[in-house]
């Protein structure tokens, strides 16, 4: 029997309950739920696992009321993003447990909410609007958002992923849901005759939600490519302490690499690169303060004999910082820059610092604090255009989509993944590079201190990748592109008009509901 066709019967005050064993299937579904979801994400990717799991929540929500479905909804969601947010460990599992906790809030909200769509007409629709306006409440607050554990980036390889260059993540993850939520409706359709029908047509049309991508258009080749250099240096520590304690070393290690690349070049193992692309933080010393990181950067490039883009934290007047994406010219050396806009709370910069200083000692680690660029970043590195973004800025729809109208044709994601190695978050990266390839038309260069560094064509495919916790490099012919996807142009048109949507079906349910409970009471 569905979890939600169990009768329920009336308790003292006309207030009605379930009897118990229908309380634990709910509870049973939810918790299968949210597991099914963490597999659909990296490192597992069993992409098909998040429809289902979409699924199993709706079973585990649907005719109840938005008190227990608020509930409910915390626990899902804790089953879910313990395990999918484990990267976060190596800062400390207090700080885990709180991100965890703070986020499966949003998760609770959607669900009291989705309890009253479930009254209405269409309701897998009005559920996918409310699950996309719950992710992007999630990237906005607190202290700038955490969008990370999107539907959308457990499919960066699937028949979802091309939705991403209609609408962008946002309508890969109402797909996703809307997909589950079919599944649902027609598992909870009652066992009579004409039930058949009313199971079948959900269920063909949740099929049809994935497969329908496979007619829609690709861009096309453009006809041009450049070969770009890509560096990995590795680091010689882990964890909070990824820099080590020799002075220099990771700046040494990236130039050491980047000399590697220029001789194999020069011996004709690697075709000559048009363009270089280093990490973020690929010099642990200010190149613009200090003479002598400024002599190896401008040593290893004059070698490699291109234009190379380097990733530097640096000094911003006697107390602040910038996580700079940097021009380096083997002539004149550096030049133009993009500063990171999307800054990581507590790694880069403290909010609520004197307060957070008093309570948490390890918050001093942070140091100077970041502050963020205010442009796009779109840099003219040798014959291209590229798209800058920094690290924990690919999780945002708005920063990738700003660096490609603004006029980036080949993305050049740096990151800095030293402190998270081996654990989920290189792979969940790599995941969102290959959507945002989808999403955007674009060739992305991907390179990491520690890994994962990859070439990911536009259509989302990795050619190419390192392992981690390795030097490495290589030079990949890339195709340049200039054509816009419609995600590209309309921007955050889609989201909005879905979470209008889901927002509009939670309120109509909430006054239908107010406006029986008073027929009720004055009859």
């Amino acid at each position: 029997m569905p979890v939600a066709a169990a009768a329920e019967t009336a308790g003292p005050g006309g207030v009605e309950r379930e009897p118990g064993r229908v309380l634990w299937a709910r509870v049973v579904a939810g918790v299968a739920g949210g597991v099914a979801l963490y597999t659909a994400f990296p490192s597992l990717n069993w992409w098909p696992a998040a429809p289902i799991g979409v699924g199993l929540i709706v079973a585990a929500l649907y005719g109840t009321r938005p008190r227990r479905a608020a509930w409910l909804g915390y626990l899902i969601a804790l089953v879910f993003l313990l395990p999918s947010l484990a990267w976060v460990r190596p800062i400390g599992d207090d700080v885990w447990l709180m991100l965890v906790a703070t986020e499966s809030v949003f998760y609770a909200v959607m669900a009291a909410l989705a309890a009253l769509v479930f009254r209405l007409r269409a309701w897998p629709l009005w559920f996918g609007g409310l699950w996309v306006a719950m992710e992007w409440a999630r990237s906005q607050v607190p202290i700038g958002g955490f969008p990370w554990a999107r539907l959308a980036f457990s499919q960066s390889e699937s028949l979802f992923t091309q939705y991403a260059a209609l609408g962008g993540a946002p309508l890969v993850s109402f797909a996703v849901a809307v997909c589950g939520a079919l599944l649902a409706y027609a598992a909870l359709t009652g066992p009579k005759a004409e039930g058949v029908w009313r199971r079948a047509v959900p269920a063909v049309l949740a099929l049809a939600v994935p497969v329908l991508t496979l007619v829609l258009p690709r861009p096309g080749d453009e006809g041009r490519t450049v070969n770009v250099g890509i560096v990995q240096g590795n680091v010689p520590g882990r964890g909070m302490g990824f820099l080590g304690d020799e002075p220099a070393v990771v700046l040494k290690n990236h130039a050491n690499e980047t000399k590697r690349l220029a001789q194999a070049v020069r011996e004709g193992k690697l075709p000559k690169p048009d363009a270089v692309v280093l990490p973020e933080n690929s010099t642990d010393i200010d190149p613009y303060r200090d003479p002598y990181a400024r002599e190896i950067i401008q040593d290893s490039v004059r070698d490699v004999g291109v234009p190379t883009l380097i990733g530097a934290v640096v000094a911003i007047g006697e107390e602040s910082r910038a996580t700079r994406s940097l021009v380096w010219d083997p002539v004149t050396g550096p030049g133009a820059y993009y500063d990171k806009q999307h800054l990581v709370p507590f790694g880069e910069y403290t909010p609520f610092k004197e307060i957070v200083l008093a309570l948490w000692e390890r918050a001093s680690l942070v140091g100077r604090q970041s502050i963020p660029g205010d442009r796009p970043g779109d840099l003219k590195l040798g014959p291209i255009t590229i798209g800058a973004v920094n690290c924990y800025e690919v999780a945002y729809d708005d920063t990738v989509r700003g660096t490609v109208r603004a006029g980036g044709t080949v993305l050049a994601m740096q990151a800095n993944n030293a402190s998270y190695a081996l654990s989920n978050l290189p792979t969940q990266q790599l995941a969102m590079y290959k959507l945002r390839a989808v999403e955007h038309n674009r060739a992305v260069v991907a390179a990491a201190t520690t890994g994962i560094s990859a070439y990911i064509r536009p259509d989302g495919k990795v050619s190419w990748q390192t392992r981690e916790l390795v030097a490495d490099m290589n030079v990949v012919k890339v195709p340049v592109r200039t054509q816009e996807t419609i995600a590209t142009a309309v921007g955050a048109v889609p989201e909005w008009a879905l979470m209008v949507m889901g927002a509009a079906a939670a309120g109509a349910a909430a006054w239908r509901g107010r406006r029986r409970g008073d027929r009720m009471r004055n009859d």
